[in-house]
C-alpha cells in the first residue's frame, strides 16, 4: 500500500519485512462479587449460598468440597440484589500454601463485606471454634491487610443441630470468647433458618455503603470553604 500512487495503481516493489514481536502474558482473573464467604472447609459456605441464591455449588460432608469459587445472585426484594462469592475453606497454613483457599483469597479483594461463617458444632469433638475462627482471621492477615481490613461479619452456623437455647448460649460464648464486637447472626444453612435476616442486613449494609460512597464521591474536596470573593 506505501508503495501505491496515481501513476502506480498496482505496484510490485516490497520492502523487506522485520521480525515481529512476540510477548508471554499471564492474566489472572477476579470475580466480582459484592459480598465474601470465608470458614474453614465443610463450616457450610456452599450450603449457605445454595440457600439464598440460585448457584449451585456441590455439597458434601468432606473437606474441600468447593474446588473453584462459586457465584450466586441474592435476591432480596423488588430491585434489591446482591452478588455473594463462596470460595474454598481456608485452613491454618494456608497463606504458607496449605490447603486451596489462599488460591482464590484474591477474588474476595473486590468485595464490600466478608461473612465468617463458624461451625458451632464442629464434627470433631477435639476442634474449637474459638481457635478455627482466630487462625482464618491470622492466615487472612498474612495474606493482605487490606483484605483482613474489610468489614467482616461473624455468622455462626448449623444451630438445628442445637437446641435453641443451647445454640444461643453457645453462639453467645463463641462471641464472647473471640472479643468480637461487630454484628453477628445464628443460622441454619441446612433449614435456612436466620438467612433471610441475615440477608436483610447485608443488604441494608450495601446499600448504605453504596450511599456513602456516593455522596464522597459527589461532594467537592474544598467542601466547606467559602466561595472565591466571599467576605
Amino acid at each position: 500500500q506505501r508503495f501505491k500512487s496515481s501513476t502506480n495503481r498496482s505496484p510490485r516493489q516490497f520492502g523487506p519485512g522485520l521480525p515481529g514481536e512476540k510477548r508471554a502474558l499471564e492474566f489472572e482473573l477476579k470475580v466480582i462479587a459484592d459480598v465474601g464467604l470465608l470458614g474453614l472447609p465443610n463450616a457450610g459456605k456452599s450450603t449457605l449460598i445454595r440457600v439464598v441464591s440460585a448457584a449451585r455449588p456441590k455439597v458434601a460432608d468432606y473437606p474441600f468440597t468447593t474446588l473453584h469459587p462459586n457465584l450466586g445472585v441474592v435476591d432480596v426484594g423488588e430491585h434489591r440484589s446482591f452478588v455473594m462469592a463462596d470460595i474454598p475453606g481456608l485452613i491454618e497454613g494456608a497463606a504458607d500454601g496449605a490447603g486451596l483457599g489462599i488460591r482464590f483469597l484474591r477474588h474476595l479483594q473486590r468485595t464490600r463485606l466478608l461473612l465468617h461463617l463458624v461451625d458451632i458444632l464442629p464434627p470433631d469433638p477435639e476442634a474449637d471454634p474459638v481457635k478455627d475462627a482466630r487462625a482464618i482471621v491470622a492466615e487472612l492477615k498474612k495474606f493482605s491487610r487490606e483484605l483482613a481490613a474489610k468489614p467482616r461479619w461473624l455468622v455462626l452456623n448449623k444451630k438445628d443441630l442445637l437446641p435453641e437455647a443451647e445454640a444461643q448460649k453457645r453462639a453467645r460464648s463463641i462471641v464472647r470468647a473471640l472479643r468480637y464486637k461487630g454484628p453477628y447472626y445464628l443460622i441454619s444453612g441446612a433449614t435456612g433458618e436466620g438467612t433471610r435476616e441475615l440477608c436483610g442486613a447485608v443488604m441494608t449494609f450495601l446499600e448504605d455503603h453504596a450511599r456513602s460512597e456516593a455522596e464522597r464521591a459527589s461532594s467537592p474536596e474544598d467542601a466547606g470553604a467559602a466561595p472565591p470573593g466571599a467576605a
